[in-house]
């Protein structure tokens, strides 16, 4: 397929996405299945547009004056490809497949409209009603992190210590651009891709088959690091679902302790088992029944808190679920931490640590939830989070941005997903 015809089918997709209200990755499955003859290098290409459209939505409808699909489509291949609009008219041109040109209005509006002129809500590709939320936990940078929230994201791995070293998992991933990670000291990162390209199937490779890796965002494994298990520790993950934190924990463990990785919804812990297996981790116990809890209350050493959020710090990743956000939905999240701070605190002994950690943005479902846990239940009180930070990556301080009851990691800050840790230690 030429470029004409990649962009259709990627406004096709966005109109599907937009009309029926669903995932970008179900409206391109689709897609796919109702055009089996489009290859590999196709399909990654109409994907890379979409969701280039979706990340960059309000930019793009605003440089072209409008925010149809068709607007969205060529404003993604303006803002992320490189293009210029009238190499894009000469690229269409003879492609009976291709979308109508850009027709002279819209040759008008691109010419005279320039981003850096653009609202602040647009440069910050932010929902409308997200922009007080994020001019909250931001400041005078949030349309700096908005935008860095809208930007193609790296591919992350996690070095799994128990099987191999950083070392010998990027020799295995030679031609990838692998390297080290800046912060985390297992982490392997894989750039951005650039236009068409795609990222390569690291799940494909043997050392993945190995257990030598497992992908997980650089943020993720940082929030891991900070929690600070060790061998020997009794360990509860309370919304452990796949297991990502888990196997990270149980490394740092070097096997030796014991970790109980629960879940209150039993279907997202079923992918834990097959990384069980292929990752070594042996001292991890999958409980899936609430009641099996009950002989943990008050034993812990550490209890990890990954809690369910609206996922605003993926919004590189998952762009489409942006715009399916409601307030109502944060509500609903925001209850749910609530109830699960409650309810987790009971399994952290005396002198114990308790970790709260959202892949979120907002200060409502952070540093909000913390104070008033922290309101709530005095034989808390939040740890020194600068000098936990500082113990663990020295001179990284600018990395981060800190807040009276935790610290945050972002795009534009760490270069990572957005992620909020708190860290609280029960009185002796």
């Amino acid at each position: 397929m030429r470029l004409g015809g990649r962009l259709a089918a990627a406004i096709e997709v966005l109109d599907d996405i937009e009309r029926r209200h669903r995932p970008a990755a179900d409206g391109l499955k689709d897609w796919g299945l109702s055009h089996r003859f489009a290859g590999a290098g196709d399909r990654a290409a109409i994907g890379n547009i979409v969701y280039d459209a979706l990340r960059r939505k309000r930019s793009a409808g605003w440089l072209l004056g409008d925010e149809t699909s068709r607007a969205l489509g060529f404003g993604a291949l303006l803002l992320e490809w490189n293009q210029s609009a009238a190499a894009l008219n000469q690229a269409l041109d003879g492609d009976k497949f291709a979308p109508e040109p850009l027709s002279a209005d819209e040759l008008k509006a691109i010419a005279e409209r320039n981003l850096t002129d653009a609202p602040d809500v647009v440069r910050a590709d932010s929902p409308d009603w997200c922009a007080p939320l994020l001019e909250r936990a931001f400041g005078a940078d949030w349309v700096e992190e908005g935008a860095a929230l809208a930007a193609r994201p790296p591919l992350d791995i996690r070095v799994n210590t128990l099987k191999a070293d950083r070392d010998r998992v990027i020799a295995e991933l030679e031609g990838t651009r692998a390297a080290p990670t800046a912060l985390a000291p297992h982490g392997v990162r894989i750039p951005p891709i650039d236009g068409s390209g795609r990222h390569p199937n690291v799940q494909a490779e043997p050392a993945f088959q190995k257990g030598w890796f497992e992908v997980q965002d650089e943020g993720s494994q940082l929030a891991a690091e900070l929690a600070g298990a060790v061998p020997g520790m009794q360990v509860l993950d309370y919304c452990a679902g796949a297991g990502g934190k888990t196997l990270a924990l149980s490394a740092a463990m070097e096997n030796r302790g014991q970790i109980f990785a629960h879940d209150s919804e039993k279907a997202r812990l079923a992918p834990m088992f097959d990384r069980l297996r292929r990752s070594d981790n042996r001292n991890v116990q999958v409980v899936s029944k609430p009641s099996e809890l009950s002989g943990l209350t008050g034993h812990m050493d550490l209890v990890l808190i990954d809690a369910p959020c609206t996922g605003s710090g993926t919004w590189r990743r998952r762009p489409d679920a942006k715009w399916r956000l409601t307030q109502r939905q944060l509500d609903v999240r925001k209850a749910e931490q609530s109830a699960i701070l409650d309810a987790a605190s009971a399994y952290v002994k005396p002198g114990g640590l308790m970790v709260y950690i959202t892949c979120s943005v907002f200060d409502e479902e952070n540093a909000d939830q913390v104070e008033a846990f922290l309101g709530r239940d005095k034989a808390f009180a939040s740890v020194d989070h600068v000098a936990l930070w500082n113990s663990r990556f020295p001179g990284k301080e600018g990395t981060v941005r800190f807040g009276q009851q935790g610290l945050s990691l972002t795009p534009a800050r760490s270069g990572t997903d957005g992620f909020y840790f708190a860290a609280m230690r029960k009185a002796g």
